[in-house]
Formats: C-alpha cells, sequence, structure tokens
C-alpha cells in the first residue's frame, strides 16, 4: 500500500512539473498578453515607419531583449498585436529606431528579419 501512494505522488509530482514547463511560453512565465501590454507605448511606432519613437518605448524594448528577446518576436506576431492593428513589418524595427545595440539584428521573427 505504501509503494502505491509513493507511485502516486510521484506521478503527481512529475505531471505537475510537466504542466509548469508547458506553461513557461515565449515569454517565459509572463503571460504574452502582459509582456504585450507593458509594450503599450511603442504603439504608434509600429503603425508608422517613420513616426518617433517615444524613450519609454525604447526603454521598455531595450529590458525585454535583454531579458528575453524571443518574447519581442512572439509579441510581435502574436494575435493581440494583430488585433491591435500593429505592423509585424513595421515594429520589427523598432528596436533598430532606438538604436539598441544588442538587438538580435539578423535573426528570424516569423517571416522577417531582425535589422
Amino acid at each position: 500500500m505504501k509503494c502505491c501512494r509513493f507511485i502516486v505522488v510521484a506521478l503527481m509530482s512529475l505531471l505537475i512539473t510537466l504542466a509548469s514547463v508547458e506553461a513557461a511560453g515565449e515569454c517565459g512565465r509572463m503571460p504574452i498578453n502582459q509582456a504585450a501590454a507593458s509594450l503599450s507605448p511603442c504603439l504608434p511606432a509600429t503603425k508608422n515607419p517613420r513616426g518617433k519613437v517615444p524613450p519609454v518605448c525604447c526603454a521598455k524594448v531595450g529590458a525585454l531583449i535583454r531579458t528575453n528577446p524571443r518574447c519581442l518576436c512572439a509579441v510581435m506576431l502574436s494575435p493581440l498585436a494583430k488585433k491591435a492593428g500593429i505592423n509585424p513589418g513595421i515594429a520589427i524595427g523598432v528596436p533598430k529606431r532606438c538604436n539598441i545595440r544588442n538587438r538580435p539584428a539578423g535573426k528570424r521573427c516569423g517571416r522577417y528579419i531582425v535589422p
């Protein structure tokens, strides 16, 4: 009987661990909608390639690139971004327009390449 309890507890622990690993997506444990909301100051810059990028946007983008560059790509290609009217072809250039040096230049983000 003790053996069965041990196996049940071990299996439950394994399932909980797997569920938490699976829950961590492109933005880690931060939900993609929360990551997208943090980039809301960038919204005007993602619609106009010649528009000025606000300094607060550059700070947020720079922080996200330092901590999780894949998250930035996931946000730009998310259904929420599409719903907000973000043009991924323009949004992909925001890090360059912010003069962020450690941006993942040359890396792919969907069908786009980071300039």
